[in-house]
């Protein structure tokens, strides 16, 4: 039964819109948090969907399943593809999610993204943590429809929501997207707690660990490129990803708050470069520094709906929260839209 309009959900940091069963009555139902993808390609010209199959109940279905302790809904997408498909693959734009009420009575959700499926060496998949082979006694087949085939071949209706998004984005052209994530560096020492140099002041035992819940998020959306402030405490909320993924970052006086002082116009010009490029990056930078970004990237986002999710209040991220826009660039490799963007805050262990 679909709500008449989508929930919003804040889990592991993420702001969600769900459909399904909703009720003032549910409050204090036990959730069920689960993440999946609708993975997608081109195929003659064809856009096409990989289901799965599933022994136990025998439908067809999406990959998806149960959100681990401590993760974010992004990793558990991308680790459950991987464990029912045996795919890697690296997370697009957010699709409709659904809710449901299980027969044991609690509530389940279930977060969607669109994916394509990556190379084994990419520096992303390096940087995950191992996965399970498929148990062929869970998923005995995982296969490739066209999109009306699998329309067709689902066995639940409300799994035909996110498909309808995943086509409807397609037919737009807003489909094949990459992304530039935008990270606050972790949470550093006080400013009068520090006796040393504002470029060296360090990250607290707690900024260190938010750096750590980084990697499997950036790895989820496949960042390859890395650039940050050269700060002490950006450079170091990063590195953990940088050693994960074996890739070197570029390090920037252009990104330091004092820099931002001085000539905010070189940073929007700096970030603007970014939103060109069509390697998924992240960038760390500082709290003093976003409002510049944010408002330079929003240049780049023609949709009204979407500009207005750009965080517009002080501090605009949390320490060690990160913004992921999701860019569509033209045939060309061109002219890049801001089409999606989502709000991640990893979830500390």
């Amino acid at each position: 039964m679909a709500l008449d309009s989508p929930k919003k959900k804040v889990q592991g940091g993420r702001v969600r819109g769900v459909t399904g069963v909703a009720s003032p009555a549910l409050e204090n139902t036990p959730v069920i948090e689960c993440a999946g993808a609708v993975i997608w390609r081109i195929q003659d010209a064809e856009l096409q969907v990989l289901l799965i199959h599933r022994p136990r109940y025998d439908d067809w279905s999406w990959p998806k399943g149960k959100v681990d302790p401590g993760e974010t809904l992004a990793a558990a997408a991308v680790r459950e593809v991987k464990e029912e498909t045996g795919k890697f693959v690296a997370l697009g734009i957010a699709l409709p999610g659904l809710q449901y009420i299980t027969p044991e009575g609690a509530l389940k959700r279930v977060h969607y993204w669109s994916a394509r499926v990556i190379k084994k060496n990419d520096a992303s998949v390096i940087a995950r943590a191992p996965v399970s082979d498929v148990d062929e006694t869970e998923v005995d087949a995982s296969k490739w429809f066209s999109a009306k085939e699998a329309a067709r071949k689902l066995s639940r209706a409300a799994d035909k929501t996110p498909l309808a998004a995943l086509v409807k984005a397609h037919n737009q052209g807003m489909l094949d997207t990459h992304v530039l994530a935008i990270a606050r560096h972790g949470k550093a020492l006080a400013r009068s707690q520090w006796n040393g140099g504002e470029s060296n002041r360090p990250l607290t035992p707690v900024g260190t660990a938010q750096a750590v819940a980084l990697v499997p998020v950036l790895a989820a959306f496949g960042i390859s490129n890395i650039v940050t402030s050269e700060w002490k405490r950006c450079s170091d909320t990063i590195r953990p990803y940088e050693e994960a993924a074996g890739v070197l970052s570029a390090e920037s006086d252009l990104f330091t708050e004092a820099s931002h002082e001085r000539d905010p116009k070189a940073v929007a010009a700096a970030v603007t470069k970014l939103v060109h490029s069509d390697a998924p990056s992240v960038l760390c930078t500082h709290r003093p520094v976003l409002p510049t970004l944010f408002k330079t990237m929003g240049k780049s986002t023609p949709d009204e709906t979407v500009r207005k999710a750009y965080p517009k209040a002080d501090p605009y991220l949390a320490p060690g929260e990160i913004l992921i826009a999701h860019i569509k660039l033209d045939d060309e490799g061109n002219d890049p839209h801001i089409v999606g963007l989502e709000t991640i805050r990893p979830t500390l262990h």
